[in-house]
C-alpha cells in the first residue's frame, strides 16, 4: 500500500509539472506576440518619426529658400549687389543656421530612434516558468526520497 501511495504521490508530481511546463509554454507563446506587437508598434512609430522628420527638413528649406530669397531681394532693392560682400555673409549665415538646425534635429531623431530599439532587448521573462518547473520537480523527488 506504501508503494501505491508513493506511485501516486509520483504521478501527481509529473502531472503537476507537465502542467508548469505547459504553462511557460502558453506564456512564451503570449510572450512572443506581445513582442512581435511590439515589435511593429516600434516600427510604426519610427516611421512616423522619419516621415515627420522628413516633412521638418523640407519645410526648413522651404522656409531658408524664401528667407534668402526675400533677403536677396531686399538688399538688390536697396542697391546692394546681393552676391557680394556683406549680403554674402548673410545670406551664407542664413545657409550655415540652417545647416545647424537640420543636424540637431538629426540628431534628435536618432536619439529618438535609438531609444524606442532599445527597449526590443528587454529581457522577457519566459525561462521563469521553466525554472519554476525545476524546481517543484526537485523538491517532489526530494520529498519522496525522504
Amino acid at each position: 500500500m506504501a508503494q501505491l501511495a508513493s506511485i501516486a504521490s509520483l504521478a501527481g508530481t509529473g502531472l503537476a509539472v507537465y502542467g508548469q511546463v505547459r504553462q511557460g509554454q502558453q506564456q512564451q507563446v503570449s510572450t512572443r506576440v506581445q513582442q512581435e506587437n511590439l515589435r511593429q508598434q516600434q516600427a510604426a512609430q519610427q516611421q512616423q518619426l522619419a516621415a515627420q522628420s522628413a516633412a521638418n527638413e523640407r519645410e526648413r528649406q522651404d522656409r531658408l529658400a524664401r528667407t534668402v530669397a526675400s533677403t536677396r531681394a531686399r538688399l538688390a532693392a536697396g542697391g546692394v549687389a546681393p552676391d557680394e560682400g556683406s549680403a554674402a555673409a548673410l545670406t551664407t549665415g542664413l545657409k550655415r543656421d540652417a545647416a545647424q538646425d537640420a543636424a540637431e534635429d538629426a540628431a534628435v531623431t536618432s536619439a529618438r530612434l535609438a531609444a524606442g530599439r532599445r527597449s526590443l532587448l528587454a529581457p522577457d521573462g519566459s525561462l521563469n516558468s521553466f525554472l519554476r518547473a525545476g524546481q517543484s520537480l526537485g523538491g517532489a523527488v526530494r520529498s519522496l526520497l525522504d
